[in-house]
């Protein structure tokens, strides 16, 4: 299926590794031009030679007012804008203290928020403007050893949804994924914590997956793949929607 997508830009956040690596590649894949954003530097280079795209990269930290304006220096125009930087640290409401809190969440939360404020003229600009926030399935289970995260997350699904309702008018879509445990770097360190406690041995920390619906965590790819179909103009009825993608739990 022609996903309608080739040259349009997109911004990827968080895009040196995991989901927002997968992402990157699938649009880039699909004809899609790119400006790559994680703290430390993204090698886009691999990207642009292997599909023909046009690739710019930004070392930036979103979750400073300064990082956010290097990224807007960098773009004159955007038509899909994919927030996904961001990791919030484990923990009961007695685990993490305050300034983990903030840290978090500058990233996280107000990082998604404040950039969509900032690259919002631009997106609505375009005649297939797409916002989609990378969020997170404890927005949905509510876990309370991840307070942080499940009280970040819900914030985020409901920014997803109140934006939608304006941004129609301005023809610009939002939209929203929540991934549940994921091959990730950061799922396997969260696992070998949890193996070590629960197992005695990090080194256990696959066994913790077999639990998981199909025997395994949901690969990166198979959350970029419905990234790209959202993102589509195949999809272009679809606002306001956070698709929760788990495995079925």
């Amino acid at each position: 299926m022609d996903l309608q997508l080739r040259g349009l830009r997109a911004v990827v956040t968080g895009a040196s590794k995991g989901i927002g690596a997968a992402i990157a590649e699938t649009l880039a894949a699909e004809g899609v031009d790119l400006v790559l954003v994680a703290r430390s530097a993204v090698d886009g280079a691999a990207l642009a030679e292997r599909y023909g795209v046009e690739v710019r990269t930004v070392a930036a930290d979103l979750s400073t007012a300064d990082g956010r304006e290097e990224l807007l220096r960098a773009v004159d125009s955007v038509d899909i804008l994919v927030n996904n930087a961001g990791a919030i640290p484990p923990g009961s409401l007695q685990d993490v203290g305050e300034a983990e809190w903030r840290e978090a969440w500058d990233l996280k939360v107000y990082g998604y928020v404040f950039l969509t404020q900032s690259l919002y003229p631009q997106l609505a600009k375009s005649v297939h403007g797409v916002v989609l926030n990378i969020i997170g399935v404890a927005a949905d289970d509510l876990p309370s050893g991840y307070v942080t995260g499940a009280v970040g997350n819900s914030a985020l699904v409901a920014f997803t949804k109140t934006l939608a309702k304006s941004a129609q008018r301005d023809g610009l879509r939002v939209v929203g994924i929540n991934p549940g445990p994921t091959a990730t770097d950061r799922h396997e360190r969260l696992q070998r914590a949890a193996a070590a406690e629960r197992l005695g041995s990090a080194d256990r920390w696959a066994e913790l997956d077999s639990s998981l619906p199909f025997g395994r965590a949901c690969s990166p790819q198979e959350i970029a793949d419905s990234a790209a179909f959202l993102v589509s103009p195949r999809s272009s009825y679809t606002s306001g929607t956070v698709l929760t993608i788990d495995g079925g739990v």
